[in-house]
């Protein structure tokens, strides 16, 4: 069963981290994410165990997140570019701990302050690379207001899964957009691996993920962002123990990221080929709605639902590709990782400023290749 709602994309992130028994949500307001944490501040309180601070400030907020996940609980905070910054070392603190969390952040034009109201993907790069260090992160893209509750609750199972901070990289556009979706009575749960009896904290698994020990379980854990041993006790001299944690962090990620990847595809057998995730995708479904009418069916679509790791194998799926077209709301960030990744040409068709490219805009592209 499942109910029906007329919900923006914000209060359905909010909604669907209900749904996935988020507990805690510690932030500061921030446009254009407030309405995140507006609606989780009258709803969590009524809901049984549930916790919702604001924090003096996003550094705070994190750090929050943070301590309430090593309770035993799923928490999340909200954001966009600004504050997102603000929280960068933090999250690397929650890479390194293996802390699971989730991080949604409403991006917004920038550099600095920017546009607060106008939308934007210019964090895409900041939330892979933005923490020092060698690491690998996950992060989703919602592209409706449907899949702003969908993907928040993956984003939580993903984040036990894993044992590692998850971001959920919405913008403005899909962030304040209006829409009708369907919530259903339960959604999927991915609990967190308990560590066993007697075992040391960190210790992997062979799936390179140690179980977890929230405090208070009896497993007296230290955590810190310092290189540590298996028991998590600091060791920042020993080379090869660096060498063998942090190649874990990264591979326990990254060879799995053919499972992780979330992707829809149309028209493999296309020649002219848009590849998109967020509000863009939205344009380039018109696009090809609107060919199709047209009696035409030369372009086709690969829409990311996880940006990274970034599933490069994908690109394999278009055997008769002659350009991909990439519509971004940045300055070509995501295409010039497909760019990596493959010999077909890459068409960036970057824009900022606020405003989503238009059909005719990406149509006019595609012409040039046809």
């Amino acid at each position: 069963m499942s109910r029906t709602e007329f919900f923006q994309g914000n209060i359905a992130c909010a909604e669907g981290a209900l749904a996935a028994g988020c507990r805690f949500f510690g932030g500061y307001p921030i446009t254009p994410s407030t309405e995140v944490a507006e609606h989780l501040a009258l709803k969590l309180p009524k809901v049984k165990g549930g916790c919702f601070i604001q924090m003096e400030d996003e550094i705070a907020g994190i750090a929050a997140v943070i301590g309430a996940s090593w309770t035993g609980v799923r928490a999340m905070t909200a954001t966009s570019g600004p504050g997102f910054s603000l929280m960068m070392e933090n999250i690397g603190y929650a890479i390194m701990t293996e802390t699971p969390c989730v991080i949604v952040n409403i991006q917004r034009g920038g550099p600095s302050t920017g546009q607060p109201t106008m939308a934007a993907q210019g964090d895409m790069m900041q939330c892979r690379f933005g923490s020092h260090g060698d690491s690998s992160i996950i992060a989703l893209c919602p592209a409706s207001v449907q899949e702003c509750f969908e993907l928040t609750v993956k984003a939580f199972n993903l984040a036990d899964q894993f044992r590692t901070p998850v971001f959920l990289m919405a913008d403005e556009a899909i962030g304040h957009m209006r829409e009708r979706i369907s919530i259903p009575d339960s959604v999927p749960y991915t609990g967190r691996k308990p560590a066993e009896k007697d075992t040391l904290p960190f210790k992997p698994d062979e799936d390179l993920i140690p179980g977890f020990a929230p405090f208070g379980s009896g497993h007296h854990v230290p955590v810190t962002g310092l290189t540590h041993d298996w028991r998590g006790y600091p060791a920042t001299t020993n080379p090869d123990l660096h060498a063998e944690l942090v190649s874990r962090l990264y591979h326990k990620i990254e060879d799995k990221r053919n499972g992780i990847a979330d992707y829809e595809i149309e028209n493999r057998e296309a020649s002219v080929v848009f590849i998109c995730y967020g509000a863009p995708a939205r344009t380039v479904a018109q696009v090809l709605h609107d060919q199709k009418h047209d009696g035409k069916d030369d372009l086709g679509c690969l829409r990311l639902r996880i940006v990274w790791p970034f599933p490069e194998a994908l690109l394999e799926q278009f055997p008769h590709a002659s350009v991909f077209i990439v519509p971004e709301l940045n300055l070509g960030m995501i295409s010039r990782e497909i760019q990596r990744h493959t010999a077909v040409p890459v068409r960036s068709v970057s824009k900022i400023g606020g405003e989503l490219h238009t059909p005719r805009e990406l149509l006019q592209v595609a012409e040039e290749y046809r």
